[in-house]
């Protein structure tokens, strides 16, 4: 059953029970008149909608009951109206302030006191908290955006009229499709994001990364995440094949509808590895391929001075996290936001992971989670549970054959001459230890002096001297490389290598990456 007809449902049943007072939450106005209109008409109920452009009408004939339009007047007519008849249902629109303690909540209380004797019905469309003793008077329902198969059902009745004027090329799994982008958007966005394709006249199988952008644009200034947008061109990556592997395979099943199987969509991978080395990119990686927006959500700026602050800022980022489905949630260094649970001693650490778990491991939303951990030994052990996310991979320093694809791509990039192979080779062993970031800033190097001097007047030796003074983190920090890796035993490696532990005395391999 969806939301709609759950919302139904339960609006029936509180309508037929004269339950004095009924707030229904919701941004959808239009959509709740529809629903409301829908009972009144199979019950035969007398109901009466309040807005302040029309004032009070019949919602079952919309005749005219009273014009005047503002909300303390409706209540005065309705008063007088409940005095006169029994059984009759007035539902406002446009009301506001009722949220604590003020002349219209104790007006609406009154009223909804008179309605109580009366056998009356008092209700409001409202997205606002509510007055507690009005609410106790009473019900909520809550009527969300469509979920996935009334959007469906929205979406193809809007477009069926079309049909025979418009070149229409989605089958069923087409509009499944569409409808599972557009999940998380009300249905009048959904039909004015689908007006724009009818505009012209046709809509086609290249038309859902259309739509993804049409969604990105309602939610493009939202609190608690960051639209991260993209520099164009693509992300290519050089090295991790088995984290490629791993995404190439999941990657349909993000917009499939897995219900039938009891399955959720993927949940998302945790990178662990060695600083630089393009855990990061990794997000921007998967965004691009995937064809989806990215959005970052920095876990430590959600911490607020007053009690409940943080939790509260939190809570709001992940629901607007699933409000943007489908989509990529890059969560960097999400050690800094979660880490010291164990030494927290205010608690607020603590709850924060409790919480964020549970949204990781409940919410059903369409959400692909890319999150990043440098420092391993701060990382909560809750985090590395089975279950949380849907695997951890390690990433530790490219080897040879790894270092090579990374140098070859940003030459490739930042340069616009061929470089002879003997050079590459000699750039590869110079390279040895170098992180993805650490060749970058080689290369990058030899991009500016090329634009000052000209490509083709760069001399081998300057190529040299560009990795030769690159000192990378392996040798100014070993000991932090070791420490990251002491985690490398209970994640896969990016590499698509088989798993398993360094023998006795043999170092940790490392493994691999890059971005560009």
């Amino acid at each position: 059953m969806s939301n709609a007809e759950e919302t139904r449902a339960q609006l029936e049943s509180y309508l037929l029970a004269r339950i004095p007072f009924v707030s229904i939450r919701s941004g959808e106005r239009v959509r709740v008149r529809e629903i409301l209109k829908s009972v009144a008409d199979d019950l035969q109920l007398d109901i009466l909608v309040h807005t302040l452009s029309q004032g009070l009408r019949d919602i079952a004939t919309g005749a005219i009951v009273s014009e005047d339009m503002s909300v303390w007047g409706a209540i005065d007519f309705i008063s007088q109206q409940f005095e006169a008849r029994e059984h009759l249902t007035i539902v406002f629109t446009d009301i506001q302030q009722i949220s604590d303690d003020s002349e219209t909540s104790r007006r609406l209380l009154d009223l909804a006191t008179l309605a109580e004797s009366r056998g009356g019905c008092v209700a409001v469309i409202t997205t606002d908290p509510i007055w507690i003793p009005l609410q106790r008077l009473g019900m909520s329902v809550i009527l969300d955006v469509p979920d996935i198969d009334e959007m469906r059902r929205e979406i193809t009745d809007f477009v069926q009229p079309y049909r025979g004027q418009v070149e229409i090329e989605w089958d069923e799994e087409g509009f499944a499709k569409a409808a599972s982008i557009l999940t998380g958007v009300t249905r009048t966005e959904a039909f004015n994001i689908m007006a724009t394709l009818l505009a012209r006249r046709k809509i086609t199988n290249d038309d859902f990364a259309l739509l993804s952008r049409a969604k990105d644009s309602i939610f493009s200034d939202l609190n608690g995440i960051e639209r991260v947008r993209s520099a164009g061109g693509g992300v290519r990556m050089g090295g991790l094949a088995g984290l490629r592997e791993w995404l190439e395979r999941k990657r349909p099943l993000l917009t499939m509808d897995l219900r039938d199987r009891g399955l959720r969509p993927p949940r998302g991978v945790l990178l662990i590895g060695v600083p630089g080395c393009g855990k990061s990119l990794s997000a921007r990686f998967v965004a691009d391929q995937w064809q989806l927006p990215l959005y970052r959500l920095d876990i430590a700026a959600v911490f607020g001075q007053y009690v409940g602050q943080s939790e509260t800022r939190l809570k709001e980022a992940l629901e607007t996290a699933d409000s943007v489905a489908p989509s990529v949630l890059w969560i960097d260094e999400i050690e800094k936001g979660l880490a010291g649970s164990g030494t927290d001693t205010t608690g607020i650490t603590t709850r924060l992971v409790g919480q964020f778990l549970f949204w990781l491991q409940e919410s059903d939303a369409r959400v692909f989670v890319v999150a990043t951990a440098n420092d391993v030994q701060s990382l909560p052990q809750e985090l590395l549970r089975s279950g949380r996310f849907d695997d951890l991979f390690f990433i530790d320093l490219p080897e040879p054959d790894e270092r090579r694809e990374i140098i070859s791509l940003y030459l490739e990039k930042y340069l616009k001459v061929d470089v002879a192979e003997d050079l590459v080779n000699e750039l590869v062993r110079l390279s040895e230890g170098f992180a993805g970031s650490d060749i970058q800033a080689a290369v990058a190097e030899i991009g500016h002096e090329a634009i000052r001097k000209g490509d083709e007047n760069v001399e081998e030796t300057y190529y040299l001297r560009a990795f030769e003074n690159i000192v990378p983190l392996s040798k100014t920090a070993p000991e932090r490389i070791q420490e990251v890796r002491q985690l490398s035993d209970r994640a896969l490696p990016a590499s698509g290598t088989s798993r398993r532990g360094p023998s006795p005395g043999e170092p940790t391999q490392g493994r691999r990456v890059v971005l560009s």
